[in-house]
């Protein structure tokens, strides 16, 4: 059963929706739109996050994309604990014996997927603008909050891959933190951020996306959960974009109602 929740933040419609994990006919579905010979175990193809405007463009989190760009044509990692994967597969529910190579940790840059028709979208800009983290951590009185699980997998016992989003909103802004974090034990962890923030009276939202990564034998505990951890992992990739409003869209400050939705846990 789906469980959905709206909230308004002036022109913006924000909304989230949890499902359970793919059943049988959901799931051979995905497989024929993927190419990828094996699907994560807990698949959550009903949950997305939707953050869109009243012109009707927008931003949206959602399994199926994500998995789009997993590589379907490479084994990025050849160790031990694959075959490990491979032989659970084998007997799954889900899948015949994987006879192809694919990356089988789902690692996935995924940074959302942009909504709307024609010239009513965001226009992607690079920008030397960069989010400002300490303005994010202080205390603020919360709206909204909210937690979406899009896939998640245990590698055979071997470690854990895991795709969320999360999303918060605060007076007069927002922030949204997507995050596929991977650990194949004694192997490595790998993080791929992708932060939104959108500050009232802009025409755009800043996008930064990092990957970060080191092996098991450089990370002093690697099972520490991913909010710790992150900022010890070494940085492999960085970028800063601008999601520029349509020129036909006014610039609005929010309205916000009074009830408040408090986190336990935030993150930046």
């Amino acid at each position: 059963m789906k469980r959905s929740e709206t909230f308004n933040f002036g022109p913006w419609t924000v909304t989230s929706v949890k499902g359970t994990i793919l059943k049988a006919d959901a799931l051979e579905r995905f497989t024929n739109e993927l190419k990828l010979p094996s699907l994560p175990e807990m698949v959550f193809g009903d949950n997305c996050l939707r953050i869109e405007h009243q012109a009707g463009f927008g931003l949206e989190f959602n399994a199926l994309d994500a998995l789009r760009l997993v590589d379907s044509e490479r084994d990025l990692m050849k160790v031990a604990c694959a075959e490990d994967w491979q032989k659970s597969r084998c007997d799954s529910e889900q899948s015949t014996v994987v006879v192809k190579p694919f990356d089988w940790t789902f690692t996935t840059d995924y940074k959302g997927s942009l909504t709307g028709k024609g010239d009513i979208k965001f226009k992607v800009i690079e920008t030397d603008e960069t989010i400002d983290i300490e303005l994010l951590k202080k205390k603020e009185k919360i709206y909204f909050f909210e937690d979406v699980i899009l896939f998640e997998d245990e590698l055979a016992d071997n470690g854990c891959a895991l795709l969320n989003v999360k999303m918060r909103i605060m007076q007069g802004s927002f922030f949204v933190l997507l995050r596929f974090y991977l650990r194949v034990d004694g192997v490595l962890v790998r993080i791929n951020d992708t932060r939104i923030h959108y500050q009232a009276g802009n025409n755009y939202f800043l996008r930064e996306y990092t990957s970060r990564e080191s092996s098991a034998s450089e990370i002093k505990n690697p099972f520490e959960d991913a909010a710790t951890i992150c900022d010890n992992l070494g940085l492999k990739f960085e970028c800063s974009e601008k999601l520029v409003f349509p020129e036909t869209v006014d610039v609005e400050g929010p309205q916000l109602a009074t009830e408040t939705t408090e986190s336990l846990k935030t993150e930046t």
